[in-house]
Order: C-alpha cells, then sequence, then structure tokens
C-alpha cells in the first residue's frame, strides 16, 4: 500500500530550466543592445563556456555527486556549511564572469567589464523568473492529506531554499524536505533514499517517487527497491534505466495511485 509520495523539484514541480532559459533570454539581450550580437548564438556560447569551464574545476566530482549543473552554479550562492560548498562560493564570482566574457570573446567582443556585469546580471534575472507547472499545486492540493509527501531534490541547500522562498507556496504541502547538500551525498545513491525513507518511517514498498530525470531519480529509486515514476513531458527517448510507470502529466499520477488502491 502506497503510504507516501518522493517529489522531485526541479523540471518536476518546479519548471526550472524555462526559468534558466528566460533568464538567459533577458541577460543576453542586454549584449544585443550594446554589441548587436545575435542573442541566441551568444546564449548558445556562454551555455557551452560554462559547461567547459564547470566541467575543468577541481569540484566538479563533488557537484556532479550532489547534483548541481552548471547552470546553477552561474546563479547560485552556495553559502552552505561544507568544504567542497565553500569552495564554490569562493569560485563561482570568477566562473560567471570568466564563461559570460569566453562568450562574447566567442563571437568576438573582448569585454570582461562587461563580461562581470551580465555575469551578475543573470542571478538577477533568474531569481525574478520562478516558474510553477501549471498542474503542480493542483497535484499536490489532491494528494496532500491523503499522503505524506516528502521533497527529495538534489543541490545545495543555500540554492535549493533560494529556489523554495521564491515559491514558497510549495513548501507547506511537503512533511519532510530533503536535499542532497545536506545528507552528502544526492541521487541516484540509494542511500540518499534510505535517508528520507527513515524520515517518515516507512519501508521501500510504501512510497513512489516522481521525477523527471532518468539518471538520477528514477535509477535512484531503482537501487532502493522504489517503485517509480517518470514524468516524461517533452518525450524523451528513454535509454536503460526503467520507471515503474511513464507518464507525460503529472495528473496521470491519480491512475496510478488508484491502480494501487484497488489492490
Amino acid at each position: 500500500m502506497i503510504k507516501a509520495i518522493f517529489f522531485d523539484l526541479d523540471d518536476t514541480l518546479l519548471w526550472d530550466q524555462k526559468s534558466i532559459k528566460e533568464a538567459f533570454v533577458a541577460t543576453c539581450k542586454v549584449a544585443e543592445e550594446k554589441y548587436g550580437l545575435d542573442p541566441e548564438k551568444f546564449e548558445e556560447a556562454v551555455r557551452e563556456a560554462a559547461r567547459n569551464l564547470y566541467s575543468s574545476y577541481e569540484i566538479y566530482p563533488f557537484t556532479q555527486m550532489i547534483g548541481i549543473n552548471p547552470f546553477e552554479g552561474l546563479w547560485g550562492n552556495f553559502n552552505d556549511d561544507h568544504d567542497e560548498f565553500r569552495k564554490m562560493k569562493e569560485l563561482v564570482p570568477g566562473y560567471r564572469k570568466d564563461a559570460w566574457t569566453a562568450g562574447l570573446k566567442a563571437l568576438g567582443v573582448d569585454d570582461s567589464d562587461f563580461g562581470y556585469e551580465l555575469g551578475e546580471r543573470f542571478p538577477q534575472e533568474r531569481r525574478k523568473i520562478p516558474f510553477v507547472y501549471e498542474e503542480t499545486f493542483k497535484i499536490l492540493d489532491a494528494l496532500k492529506g491523503k499522503y505524506q509527501l516528502l521533497l527529495l531534490t538534489n543541490g545545495s541547500p543555500d540554492l535549493q531554499n533560494t529556489k523554495l522562498t521564491i515559491t514558497s507556496e510549495l513548501v507547506p504541502y511537503f512533511d519532510q524536505i530533503v536535499i542532497s547538500g545536506d545528507f552528502g551525498r544526492g541521487k541516484p545513491d540509494p542511500a540518499i533514499f534510505e535517508h528520507a525513507l527513515s524520515q517518515l518511517s516507512l519501508k521501500n514498498d510504501e512510497v513512489i517517487m516522481v521525477g523527471d530525470n532518468l539518471m538520477t531519480d528514477i535509477l535512484g529509486a531503482n537501487r532502493a527497491g522504489i517503485q517509480s515514476v517518470w514524468i516524461n513531458r517533452h518525450q524523451k527517448e528513454r535509454n536503460e534505466v526503467v520507471p515503474t510507470f511513464e507518464i507525460t502529466h503529472l495528473e496521470e499520477l491519480f491512475t496510478i495511485l488508484e491502480e494501487f488502491q484497488g489492490n
């Protein structure tokens, strides 16, 4: 019998990719106004520079284990109490400036002062535009009180809590919030799923995990013996990781949960 639902946060309940995209659009517009740069080409150049820089840093393996992507690095502060996060906090101001400056250079503009300006503008834009999927609150309203709800998210506690602060109406729905940076390991490590189970005093066959990422949410749930629901809104191809259920819209969860109640 299903007693609890674990939800991923980014791109499951919060539309983080859209927030990042809109922050890029707004920031790249500034470069278009100043230097006439094609905003789409500029965005792609900055994204590529950011990915390359990010993967070159000593802290990269840690960011992968905890689950912090290059674009979160472009706007997070990482005021977290952990040696690796302290390194990130020191690193990210330079990373922001260097990524945007490299993007400018790729399009023939050599202006590190402007790179710095854009690097500081992007976090402001990202904080202004938190997107929540339109069905998120409807689903949570229907589930609250019937099931225990736990938010299981990878990332820096400081950054994930920033996301929750700017969408504060999400927080009261959850009985527990588990963030990988607090725990010390991220999805797909089964240990964080076991930790989440212990927070609710439940066994692995009493919960279901809902998430958008096959390689973290679904793989981790599989490893922990937890049934999983893959929310695949964008018709992605499935890889070798097989979810228990696949849906394209969160409302399809109700049908799955009814099946469990019927058994």
